[in-house]
């Protein structure tokens, strides 16, 4: 239980210095815990968010402390290496509750962070779009809301027994007005982006309709994705090397350029690019991200860019996976695009026959990547006519909601529907296909 101090960084004004602390519990789950590899990755999200590390604490116990959290004598090494290097910062890889954030920034007199609000100060800086900054807002406000009491110590206390006559009502008030008003910034937020949502319904049904597949992205942060879009699609994305330098979703038409000229059979296919993954991501960012996130249950592929370089990359994918699963996209066909092939030997796949080695960056395995994606794609949609009885009569609305509708008649003791489905939905009405 060691804390590592770094010698040697410079001190600047422009860069905020912390130390960063984590808490490996026998009573968490596993995937909470903290290890020497999520510090890692916790300093890079402390880099891009613009701070520099100055020390390390990596603290196991049984249980999390109800107050501290990683226990009172760590918390006292902490404050001493902090005022040691200088520093105005402490930032937890763990999510901390409102008490005991409040207790640890009191008992280390500076500022104090969790995994989720570092991210969240990323993604603010980020957002470019009118839609990504909806969504960071409602994120920020979601997270900030039951950490009002520790922002309004100061008025807090005039309402404990003992405070002066006269004091007692306006810290109490001022907390709830906040409490109010940012309730109704949420709820104001949540109208806006369902408009966002039904925006996105109608462009959606809209490519069904005019069979025009749609390619998403996905992966872990810093997996490739910005590179390998701009290699499938001769654009300039912007990219770089930090973690979700890319936010806001990015669509663009599938057009690798003259050298695989013939390798996409189809002749509109879109591909998006669409915010990186990362483990212990917030719960409320997930939520509010949902607007943009959900594509990915509606594309007709999905491309898994994991960067094979990477010595965690099976961690990696599991957390891809995990989070494929729950925005409901776990049956959607995938290709699993292993990434950055030029900068590792060893065979690092899993066995699967829909895998491809590729270099993003020197189009290694692009051509091979573009035949898959041809073979995927040319049975995505299918255009079919469909019989069924009227018990059955829900599936039209299923129908209308996740394919198009072209013709539907209502006959004396059947309907009849033309229309365009996608594999998911097959599955459900295929039985009810005239052949």
């Amino acid at each position: 239980m060691s804390i590592d101090s770094f010698e040697g960084v410079k001190k600047t004004e422009e860069t905020q210095r912390a130390i960063i602390a984590g808490l490996s519990a026998d009573s968490m789950q596993p995937d909470d815990r903290s290890t020497e590899e999520s510090l890692d990755e916790l300093e890079a999200l402390l880099e891009t968010a613009g701070g520099v590390c100055l020390g390390r604490a990596l603290q196991n116990r049984r249980k999390p402390d109800s107050q501290t959290f990683i226990g009172e004598g760590k918390v006292n090494e902490i404050k001493e290496l902090a005022e040691a290097n200088d520093c105005t910062l402490v930032v937890f890889d763990n999510e901390l509750t409102p008490a005991q954030t409040r207790s640890l920034t009191n008992k280390l007199d500076m500022h104090v962070l969790d995994r989720s609000s570092l991210i969240l100060d990323i993604f603010a800086g980020r957002a470019r779009t009118r839609e990504g900054r909806l969504q960071v807002e409602l994120a920020q406000y979601n997270y900030i809301l039951p950490r009002l009491m520790g922002m309004w110590k100061h008025l807090g206390r005039q309402t404990a027994t003992g405070a002066p006559i006269g004091t007692r009502g306006p810290g109490e008030t001022q907390l709830e007005t906040d409490r109010r008003h940012i309730r109704r910034k949420i709820d104001k937020l949540k109208v806006e982006l369902d408009e966002v949502m039904r925006v996105r319904d109608t462009q959606r049904r809209l490519r069904t309709k005019n069979n025009v597949p749609v390619i998403a992205l996905v992966g872990y942060t810093s997996a490739g994705k910005s590179t390998l879009l701009n290699a499938l699609t001769d654009t300039g994305t912007q990219t770089g090397n930090r973690l979700f330098d890319t936010l806001d979703t990015t669509t663009r038409r599938l057009e690798p350029g003259d050298i695989y000229s013939g390798l996409i059979t189809l002749p509109n296919v879109l591909i998006s690019d669409t915010v990186g993954f990362i483990r212990k991501l917030p719960h409320h960012l997930i939520e509010a991200f949902k607007a943009t996130l959900e594509e990915l249950k509606y594309a007709n592929l999905l491309i898994h860019v994991i960067d094979a370089s990477n010595p965690e990359w099976e961690q990696q994918v599991r957390v891809v996976d995990d989070m494929i699963t729950a925005l409901g996209a776990g049956d959607t066909p995938r290709i699993e695009a292993y990434n950055k092939c030029d900068l590792h030997t060893a065979d690092v796949r899993r066995r699967s026959d829909n895998i491809v080695e590729i270099s993003a960056k020197t189009g290694l395995g692009i051509e091979a990547l573009l035949k898959k994606i041809n073979e995927s794609l040319s049975s995505a949609n299918r255009n079919v006519t469909l019989r069924f009885s009227y018990s059955n009569a829900g599936l039209l609305d299923l129908i209308h909601r996740e394919g198009v509708a072209h013709d539907v008649r209502y006959l004396t003791d059947v309907i009849e529907v033309d229309a365009v489905v996608g594999d998911g939905l097959y599955k459900t009405v295929g039985l009810f296909e005239v052949s």
